[in-house]
């Protein structure tokens, strides 16, 4: 959806001999949208899901519309790096393989987005940001160190309730944590999101070796005693 939006404003930007938009809408979109939030989130997906999941395999693919895209978009402002990087890259056909110059700029849609799906994402990112702010102070006073240390305790009320537990299994990816809760309340810490306060504490469990979360399920299975529940079935798949 994001990847939509920045081709649009940057296709428009140079149709307009506005470069300065160009360059600013993509200048936003790698820091803030991917770099700030969708790298970081994608981490643990990446390095510990099985190679041939569903959700890495999603993930890879989502990277490779981004170079993909980004690398034709940004040729006439970074026409030599552009180049390398196009020389490098594996294409599906859908491309010239010689040079990115032998490409248009995408005008693909690359998904199908309402109004409901980008409100409920909006709305996640202002929560990951009140949580941000609740684990850095966390970690002032020494609570945790890193966020995969951490269990976030989310409380609020009502319609915001629900809306939380309707998305609390992919909350903990989302935040980084090892453990997400949603419960009615009052917690410590009060953002900028109505209606929600958080509280931060040290997360249950063992530290997994290999996603580094934090579980009971560590030392579950006796083949890799060392990990949680969830590693240890990708090691199984692996081996």
């Amino acid at each position: 959806m994001k990847l939509d939006e920045v081709m649009n404003t940057a296709r428009e930007g140079y149709e307009k001999y506005e470069y300065h938009t160009t360059a600013h809408a993509l200048h936003n979109f790698c820091v803030v949208d991917m770099s700030n939030f969708y790298f970081d989130v994608l981490k643990n997906r990446l390095y510990t899901s099985a190679p041939e999941s569903k959700t890495r395999r999603a993930a890879q693919t989502v990277l490779y519309k981004v170079l993909d895209a980004l690398t034709l978009v940004l040729t006439p402002i970074l026409a030599f790096t552009c180049d390398e990087i196009w020389r490098e890259m594996k294409h599906d056909g859908s491309r010239n393989p010689e040079s990115p110059l032998f490409n248009d700029i995408p005008s693909e849609k690359y998904i199908d987005t309402d109004a409901a799906f980008i409100a409920k994402w909006d709305r996640i990112h202002d929560v990951r940001t009140d949580v941000q702010k609740a684990l850095e102070l966390a970690r002032r006073d020494k609570i945790i160190g890193k966020p995969l240390e951490a269990k976030v305790i989310l409380y609020a009320e009502g319609e915001l309730s629900e809306f939380l537990k309707s998305v609390e299994s992919a909350l903990p990816e989302i935040f980084i944590t090892s453990a997400v809760k949603v419960e009615n309340g009052e917690g410590e810490v009060k953002g900028d999101v109505s209606g929600l306060s958080i509280s931060v504490s040290k997360a249950e469990g063992e530290k997994c070796e290999r996603c580094w979360k934090y579980s009971d399920t560590v030392g579950s299975d006796s083949d890799h005693p060392t990990l949680c529940a969830c590693c240890a079935e990708v090691m199984k798949e692996i081996l």
